[in-house]
């Protein structure tokens, strides 16, 4: 990790009020909780389309650039390298946040680097940074029950049952983020792949 250099925590989503509560726009949801955290508020940035937040983990901690891409998540690239221009962010130190269909629901993975997964935010990001070198927080949404379409799956809702526990999970998710910036991915793996 490079010392001092900032540290940039992307949540993906869908921009707009019907997007809100969709399994998709996890990411979104776990920035704005990091925001709140750091006592960060989002608002436009002037060279990026992205809404962002600052603020720092803890009393001298590493600087945390929290940001919503607004292009879709098709095209989060071109905002999070922008950002990582503009706040010289090295690619080590950029975190995405992301819902993932390939962990069940109520887990949370850690990884950096790898394949995208026919996440259609990861491979925009991977394109636009030339690398893949990023570190993930993976937030499992499951697979669609059925024959369900998982791009309707995504675009949908989270049930009842499950928005029991998503305030929970996003709280946790957001914990798995600081555990990334503080302590590196190993350490967060270690700690937080129980369950």
């Amino acid at each position: 990790m490079t010392e001092d250099a900032p540290w940039l925590v992307v949540g993906l989503g869908n921009p707009g009020r019907e997007y809100a509560a969709n399994r998709h726009n996890v990411g979104f949801m776990v920035a704005g909780l990091l925001a709140s955290r750091v006592g960060g508020k989002f608002g436009r940035h002037k060279r990026a389309v992205a809404e962002v937040a600052e603020g720092r983990l803890g009393f001298g901690g590493p600087k945390l650039i929290l940001a919503k891409p607004l292009t879709y998540m098709n095209l989060s690239g071109a905002p999070v390298v922008a950002l990582a221009q503009f706040f010289k962010v090295p690619v080590e130190n950029i975190v995405a946040v992301h819902d993932e269909l390939d962990v069940p629901y109520g887990q949370l993975r850690v990884k950096r680097g790898g394949g995208e997964g026919g996440h259609n935010g990861l491979r925009s990001m991977s394109k636009s940074l030339g690398s893949k070198e990023y570190a993930r927080v993976r937030f499992g949404i499951g697979r669609p029950p059925g024959r369900q379409d998982p791009a309707d799956f995504v675009l949908s809702d989270f049930s009842g049952a499950e928005r029991k526990e998503l305030e929970f999970l996003v709280d946790r998710a957001a914990d798995v983020v600081e555990a990334v910036v503080v302590e590196g991915v190993e350490w967060a793996q270690n700690k937080y792949h129980g369950g």
